[in-house]
């Protein structure tokens, strides 16, 4: 394991540290000379409206997609697990857009959704700017992303499904347990293990998310988009605040850690009353 574990240490872990010290310095990225500024760029963070506005977008898309994705994901589920005759043919194409490049995706529906596009065509008279709207634009990357990944919310929740004994549906129905009840009292708690890891996964990319964000609206119409993620790449690539970049890249990193480990340790609870 020795090798392995010192390519991680140089590649991943002294990184890492360098950059949380960075994030206590007014570092612009270039210059050899910079001065270490303790707490100052977390405390600006707080006075900081653009940032904590950012945070405010990214948990709110972090939810909105939780939730919507799972929700769809686990009807499509259920849907394909069924004995219809197209049920392969539905599974492919329900998972084939979560395998396309999130920033290709993100295109596509940029120029989709655009004052010129097709879904403007189609709406006519009712179209509207959905990405230059600031009351719309973070709801259309919400609909983007659900759009791509509902697919494989999907796959996890089938391999689920599949792993239920077909004997424990047919010992319900012989019982007289409606569609409702046997999923929530037989199906649910045997899907516990894949909705921890649809939650868990779904959580985690919707905090970290840049690419679709980026693409669709760069952060904008002004900052009604931005998230931390976009927020680190504009104040370090565009403004030279690299030791403030950071700082919000810490703080991410904080964000991700106590919302995985909060829900990991609910679900868990859960997963194991319920076996």
């Amino acid at each position: 394991m020795l090798p392995a574990l010192a390519l991680f240490t140089f590649v991943v872990l002294v990184p890492s540290g360098r950059g949380v010290y960075y994030a206590f310095t007014d570092w612009d990225g270039l210059d050899p000379d910079f001065a270490f500024v303790g707490l100052r760029n977390f405390t600006d963070m707080l006075g900081d409206e653009d940032a904590l506005q950012a945070i405010w977008h990214t948990v709110l898309i972090a939810v909105a997609i939780t939730i919507i994705q799972n929700g769809i994901g686990l009807l499509l589920a259920l849907g394909v697990n069924s004995l219809i005759k197209t049920r392969n043919v539905l599974r492919v194409l329900l998972f084939a857009p979560a395998v396309v490049t999130p920033i290709v995706t993100a295109y596509l529906w940029r120029n989709l959704l655009g004052p010129d596009g097709a879904v403007n065509a189609v709406l006519g008279p009712w179209g509207r700017d959905w990405l230059g709207d600031p009351d719309l634009a973070l709801w259309m990357i919400v609909v983007v992303v659900v759009w791509q990944f509902a697919g494989y919310s999907m796959v996890i929740f089938l391999a689920g499904l599949q792993s239920i004994p077909r004997e424990i549906y047919e010992a319900a129905a012989i019982d007289g347990t409606g569609p409702v009840r046997r999923f929530w009292s037989i199906v649910r708690p045997l899907l516990a293990p894949a909705i921890t890891i649809n939650l868990m996964l779904s959580i985690i990319g919707g905090i970290k998310l840049f690419d679709q964000v980026y693409a669709l609206t760069g952060g904008g119409p002004g900052h009604a988009t931005d998230t931390i993620s976009t927020l680190i790449y504009k104040d370090a690539f565009t403004l030279g605040e690299f030791g403030y970049s950071i700082a919000l890249a810490v703080v991410l990193t904080i964000i991700v850690a106590i919302a995985s480990g909060a829900q990991y340790t609910v679900l868990n609870r859960n997963e194991k009353a319920a076996s």
